[in-house]
């Protein structure tokens, strides 16, 4: 198979013989269709609800009329050519998706696990179905947040769904390559994990810490918190420096490697007090990986998280918050300096002795 054909088959266009590549839309013009998609989306909907108003007092009615909505989206994405029909599609798949919840809310009658449980099936089957990749994504994004009210209000574990979360990302951006065709598939399912990752770390510190979970003396697991979330954690960067070592396995030392394991440890130990730790750190080594710039912005996002909820729970005076961050920063750099001197990147020079493997994305 020739190298242009393996790019089509990635779904990487190809430009035949010597001719200019087709020029892509402005952005802006893209997010004037997309608005308008919306803006068309929602008249027609509010027309729709005007007629329609008395389904909401039938369960099953509800839940035809969304289940008809969200397959019109599926056929309207498969003919989709531009943001318009795109974006005017997805808001026709989510009023679909949001009568289908309000039936089976109604069915279950105020038992909102169940009704968590039902959504996380829902937006998986969703994600792994629709042809459009920002429904796709969206869907991803839902399905965490689901999985992390489900685990939370039913069993009061919600760092589980933080660590399955993170095992998912890293388990689908480690085999992106392994189907060419599926490619922009995979990556947008895992950056709408990536943002449900981010959404559920920030519900987490702007609320109450993890530990209050625990006061639920009726779920049966509660005794996990938070500890499952960093177990899971420290699993999502064995495997990824597994994969790492896998691929540069001629130029990776036994010292180098038993280094990694300590460190990971070392992440471990410290993310029962600061928690959150592990999976920003994840995410950070996962994008400079892979090359992957929005996933490393996502990863420092949920460090900074992370070290600011914990500086703000530490229960010091502010003078020896100051001293600790300055003494962490110091090490830092030392740790940075001596790194540079002593274990060089072969092949590259000092002012790109930072860069991460191969081309970023």
């Amino acid at each position: 198979m020739t190298l242009r054909d393996r790019l089509v088959q990635a779904g990487i266009e190809v430009t035949p013989g010597e001719g200019s590549p087709e020029l892509d839309t402005p952005w802006f013009v893209r997010a004037l269709q997309a608005f308008s998609g919306w803006l068309a989306a929602l008249f027609l909907l509010g027309f729709l609800a005007m007629g329609a108003v008395f389904v909401l007092d039938n369960s099953a009615a509800a839940a035809a009329l969304g289940l008809v909505m969200i397959a019109g989206a599926f056929m309207a994405l498969q003919m989709a050519k531009g943001d318009f029909l795109e974006h005017l599609a997805l808001a026709a798949s989510l009023a679909g998706q949001l009568l289908v919840a309000w039936a089976i809310a109604s069915l279950l009658e105020g038992t909102t696990v169940g009704l968590w449980w039902s959504l996380l099936v829902l937006q998986v089957a969703l994600a792994l179905a629709m042809p459009s990749l920002t429904h796709r994504a969206f869907s991803a994004f839902a399905a965490s947040l689901a999985l992390y009210l489900a685990l939370a209000e039913g069993i009061a574990v919600p760092s589980m769904a933080v660590g399955l979360v993170l095992l998912a990302l890293v388990v689908l951006f480690l085999n992106e390559f392994r189907w060419p065709a599926r490619v922009r598939a995979m990556e947008a399912l895992g950056l709408g994990l990536l943002l449900g990752l981010v959404a559920i770390q920030a519900m987490a510190y702007l609320g109450q810490p993890l530990l209050n979970w625990r006061y639920d003396s009726g779920a049966s697991l509660a005794w996990l918190e938070p500890w499952a979330g960093n177990v899971l954690g420290a699993l999502a960067l064995l495997l990824l420096l597994r994969q790492l070592f896998k691929r540069h396995a001629q130029a990776t030392v036994p010292s180098v490697r038993l280094a990694a394991y300590g460190a990971m440890m070392l992440l471990l130990l410290l993310s029962l007090q600061a928690h959150g730790l592990i999976q920003g750190a994840v995410v950070v080594m996962l994008g400079f990986a892979i090359g992957h710039r929005l996933v490393m912005g996502g990863g420092v996002l949920l460090l900074l998280f992370s070290i600011a909820n914990y500086y703000y729970w530490l229960e010091v005076t502010l003078l020896s918050k100051a001293l600790t961050l300055f003494a962490l920063g110091g090490l830092l750099l030392a740790i940075r300096w001596a790194l540079r001197r002593w274990w060089p990147i072969e092949g590259k020079d000092d002012g790109r002795a930072d860069a991460g493997e191969g081309a970023s994305r």
